[in-house]
């Protein structure tokens, strides 16, 4: 059962700031973007519309912590890990790592919290239980991945 997602990105110029540097609200986009990747790897897409009634995932909490800057051009690797799994939301653990050097330097940690729900015919979303296929798929990270 997966706990942990994989994928890379190269900085690009309109990543970053007027100082050269990624700018801080791109580390959210990435984050997004592997979150995207993860549900690809399980066989769905993020508009889970196989499921009857179709679920979505609204985000109720996001952060991030910068340790060390991505420049133009930096390889980056973006790990997901799922930190915690209840009925009805999923808690990811997103940390960053600068690719080409070795070791490898971790420079941002972020969470996202994304809870499942159904689109009301009036436009209104209602919390759902995480589909069962899809929940049977989905497990803690260890411990020791997270710290």
């Amino acid at each position: 059962m997966p706990y942990e997602f994989k994928t890379e990105r190269r900085v690009e110029f309109a990543d970053t700031d007027m100082a050269g540097i990624m700018h801080y609200s791109n580390f959210f986009r990435y984050m997004e973007t592997a979150e995207h990747g993860f549900y690809r790897s399980l066989g769905y897409s993020v508009v889970m519309n196989q499921f009857d009634p179709p679920v979505a995932w609204p985000r109720v909490h996001a952060e991030c912590d910068y340790f060390k800057p991505l420049k133009f051009e930096d390889l980056v690797e973006i790990q997901l890990l799922i930190k915690e799994k209840r009925s009805k939301t999923l808690t990811f653990c997103f940390r960053f790592w600068k690719l080409g050097q070795s070791p490898a330097i971790e420079v941002a940690r972020g969470l996202l919290t994304v809870v499942c729900v159904t689109h009301q015919p009036d436009g209104s979303m209602n919390a759902a239980k995480i589909p069962q296929a899809l929940a049977e798929q989905l497990e803690v990270a260890p411990q020791e991945l997270l710290e």
